[in-house]
């Protein structure tokens, strides 16, 4: 619940987003002066001629930059993932070059002190602004004090995030209701509020009149339609910045998102996150890595697949098919570690022991390397290197009868790795609570993606892959 929340409150509500608006400009701004002149400052430094090429390759920068920048929130994130963001440029920089054998154009120790000093200075800066905010706000600059109408669960949430996040530069003064504590009988009243208590409407109104509060979050049930519908008309006499947050948390959202239809909002319930720019940012990301990989990994897919023919008798690679976005059907690839290929409406999960497995075959899966075809299958699009794995046709069929939610899976494209199989849900699932438990992480990962999400599973997936004892 608070992960919905969080996610409402940084992407989707307005009255936040505009304390950053400037700030946010003003980053976006200096990244791209400050990527520009780096690369000028080094061409000068070491006396080498400025050319078309050393413009497409700032232009091109630049262009990366802000995709992955966007894609990874970094102008809305706290943490601020500055370097994430400049390993991925450098990755599509890198395959640029090598697709286009351009590389040898430019200058080795311009590129190489222009790849490493610029990311220095993106972070340095950012840290000295965000110090100068630090003071500014210690000293009360900035800030806009804030009540909240609701002294209910969500509110509490609100109070939190409020106070944990100092950037947003908003002080809380406390909770309104028209319902007293001691009269509620119906939890509905949170008993551990995170700010006091301040009293009913009418105090509130009060205190928004004489400018005590300058903004007000309405945190109440959709059922208190006239509740909110009066309040709201009582503070439009006042001075006072109103906001409405939907409970819309009572819904199991999926990436909820607002759409307007004309001039008719709406709200998303089950929603891929890879829309627009952020699809673009996660095809981008594909292309780009499994590119590399390809390449690395072109001689031991050679020897692999000369030992899965040495030995056992059967073909190097089989396809099987499973689900893929949306729900339809693809053809993926692996190495062969069965004595059979199977494929079809009845297919038996392997198990530790099992004399299907030859004993290379055995190897591969355990390690892995059995899955690495997949990446041609990222190539064409047919899958994502970070996703939900992709269950055999026959294995969906049961368990989206058995288990709520199972196919909100197919939002987005199947993996070769995901949250669920870096946390331990891979492998047999031999009883319900396991493919639930797989479910549940593979619906997490979808309400959370970011480039900075794939980039740790990708991480961690390449820390765990040898040690894995899950798989068989």
């Amino acid at each position: 619940m608070i992960e919905h929340l969080k996610m409402m409150i940084e992407h989707r509500l307005p009255g936040i987003h505009p304390h950053h608006s400037v700030l946010s400009i003003l980053f976006r701004v200096m990244d791209m002066l400050i990527i520009g002149l780096s690369l000028w400052f080094w061409v000068e430094v070491y006396s080498v001629a400025w050319s078309d090429q050393y413009a497409i390759a700032m232009l091109l920068t630049m262009a990366l930059f802000i995709l992955f920048a966007e894609s990874m929130s970094l102008y809305d994130s706290q943490r601020m993932p500055v370097l994430y963001v400049w390993v991925l440029v450098c990755a599509g920089l890198l395959v640029a070059g090598y697709t286009t054998k351009s590389a040898n154009d430019f200058s080795q120790p311009v590129m190489e002190l222009w790849l490493v000093g610029t990311p220095l200075v993106l972070v340095l800066y950012r840290s000295g602004i965000q110090l100068v905010l630090s003071n500014l706000r210690a000293h009360g600059y900035s800030i806009q004090t804030v009540a909240i109408v609701g002294a209910n669960e969500n509110g509490n949430k609100l109070a939190q995030y409020i106070q944990h996040t100092p950037a947003l530069s908003l002080r809380l003064l406390g909770f309104f209701d028209d319902r007293q504590p001691i009269s509620n009988n119906n939890n509905r009243f949170h008993p551990n509020l995170a700010a006091p208590f301040l009293g009913s409407f009418c105090e509130l109104i009060e205190c928004a009149r004489t400018g005590r509060v300058g903004v007000i979050y309405i945190v109440l049930p959709l059922k208190a339609q006239e509740r909110i519908s009066q309040l709201i008309q009582n503070l439009a006499d006042t001075p006072a910045a109103v906001y409405l947050v939907p409970d819309f948390f009572v819904f199991d959202l999926l990436h909820a998102r607002w759409i307007n239809i004309g001039n008719m909002p709406t709200i998303s319930v089950f929603e891929t996150p890879l829309y627009g720019v952020y699809g673009f940012a996660k095809r981008s990301e594909d292309l780009i890595l499994s590119t590399l990989i390809l390449i690395l990994i072109a001689l031991p897919m050679l020897a692999i697949a000369i030992g899965v023919k040495c030995s056992s008798p059967g073909p190097m690679l089989f396809r099987q098919t499973r689900y893929g976005l949306d729900g339809r059907k693809i053809k993926i690839w692996k190495f062969r570690t069965m004595t059979v290929c199977e494929d079809g409406e009845h297919i038996v999960q392997a198990r530790p022991g099992d004399q299907r497995v030859t004993p290379f075959g055995a190897f591969l899966r355990r390690t892995s390397l059995d899955e690495l075809p997949q990446f041609i299958n990222v190539l064409t699009g047919q899958m994502s290197i970070v996703g939900p794995r992709p269950h055999a046709v026959a294995h969906n069929e049961i368990y989206r009868k058995l288990i709520p939610g199972y196919m909100l899976r197919h939002r987005v494209k199947p993996g070769i790795t995901g949250w669920a199989q870096i946390n331990g849900w891979r492998g047999e699932t031999d009883c319900m609570e396991k493919m639930q438990k797989r479910v549940e992480y593979d619906l997490w990962y979808i309400r959370q993606w970011s480039l900075r999400v794939d980039l740790k599973i990708i991480g961690y997936t390449a820390l765990n892959v040898l040690w894995d004892r899950e798989a068989y």
